[in-house]
């Protein structure tokens, strides 16, 4: 009995002594896996220390990102020493190159957008037939930045003329300027104080097109900004791909003439990006910069009589005149302003934005 007792104890410590070293083992690889697991500023609660946790991952993503750069430099560098082709560079991926298809974009092949371009309602102003004349008013109940803003327009936008709205009627003001002969009429809408909405009506046919106007920066709010002189800008219109897109291009286009004058030096410039369209006006300047060279055989910066050699450099710069602001399409309307009647070739509504990556213009 005593030897059967103590073999069953012997058994058994040496079962416990073998979970005890299983137990160690497993702790071990826990650890050796917690140490390899990557703290995150998010799982740490002191703010302190979670702060610089964020600042020091930050920092060894800059220091990688500038040795990836200094390498495809210098594969690039080694590339055309050696006379090869360098390697391909990586497009970044932006919502605007992984954007929907759409099939109204405009094709450079496209003969029926051409023909549609030799009829519409702007052939005459852009074939240089006719001379744009624009009429601005504003809405009924005006507000204090609203002049302001339509002063600068008048000077943004050539052979523009101010009228006061008062009373009148939108439609009695489209046939007054209709027997005017006016090619274009802008409506300045203000809302709290504030111009909210530009509708740009094409007479004497249309059509008409409704902007939402935001994100407002008058001349006086830019800092070192210019005075534009009288000169016909040059207008650049970028990016307006669709169908949707070239016919809001064009009515923006037949607000301006189509002769610049360059010795002006003024640019006007309609940007669509993600069916915002920024406004820009610069006028760009030249000027001479004197920069000192160094000589490698003596001194630096000195010939052998001693003195500094100096080169004239010309440089360009762009200085903006203002206003600043942001369009979007809200609605694009057959014919002369009709809110009963109207027909309308395209509006905006909710259920449209179903995806960021989709765009109209």
């Amino acid at each position: 009995m005593g030897g059967k007792r103590r073999t069953s104890e012997s058994e058994a410590m040496e079962e416990y002594g073998s979970d005890v070293e299983l137990d160690r083992k497993e702790k071990k690889k826990k650890m050796e896996k917690g140490k390899t697991r990557e703290i995150l500023p998010s799982m740490i609660k002191n703010k302190e220390k979670r702060s610089a946790v964020h600042a020091k991952l930050k920092h060894e993503k800059k220091v990688e990102k500038r040795k990836k750069l200094k390498a495809r430099d210098a594969e690039e560098k080694r590339a055309l020493e050696l006379g090869e082709e360098p390697p391909p560079r990586k497009i970044p991926r932006t919502i605007e190159n992984t954007r929907e298809n759409d099939e109204t974009v405009c094709k450079p092949d496209d003969e029926e957008l051409f023909a549609g371009n030799d009829a519409d309602e702007f052939s005459s102003i852009l074939k240089r037939e006719r001379t744009p004349k624009i009429l601005i008013t504003t809405s009924r109940f005006n507000s204090t930045r609203g002049p302001a803003f339509i002063s600068e327009l008048l000077q943004v936008i050539p052979n523009a003329h101010y009228y006061k709205r008062g009373t009148y009627d939108l439609k009695k003001i489209v046939e007054y300027a209709k027997k005017q002969d006016f090619t274009s009429l802008i409506v300045v809408h203000t809302n709290r104080r504030e111009p909210d909405a530009l509708l740009i009506i094409g007479l004497p046919d249309g059509p008409t097109a409704h902007f939402k106007l935001s994100r407002l920066v008058l001349r006086k709010d830019i800092k070192n900004h210019g005075n534009p002189t009288s000169h016909e800008p040059e207008l650049v219109l970028t990016n307006f791909t669709t169908r949707l897109g070239h016919r809001a291009g064009r009515i923006i286009q037949s607000l301006f003439p189509q002769e610049p004058n360059f010795r002006g030096r003024r640019v006007v410039t309609f940007h669509n990006q993600r069916d915002y369209i920024f406004f820009r006006h610069h006028r760009y300047i030249f000027e001479t910069k004197e920069s000192k060279q160094s000589d490698s055989k003596g001194k630096k910066g000195k010939d052998g009589k001693g003195e500094k050699i100096s080169q004239q450099k010309v440089i360009a710069r762009l200085q903006e005149c203002g206003p600043r602001f942001t369009l979007k399409l809200r609605s694009l309307q057959h014919g002369t302003f009709d809110t009963k009647g109207g027909e309308y070739e395209w509006v905006h509504k909710p259920e449209m934005d179903t995806s960021r990556r989709r765009f109209f213009l």
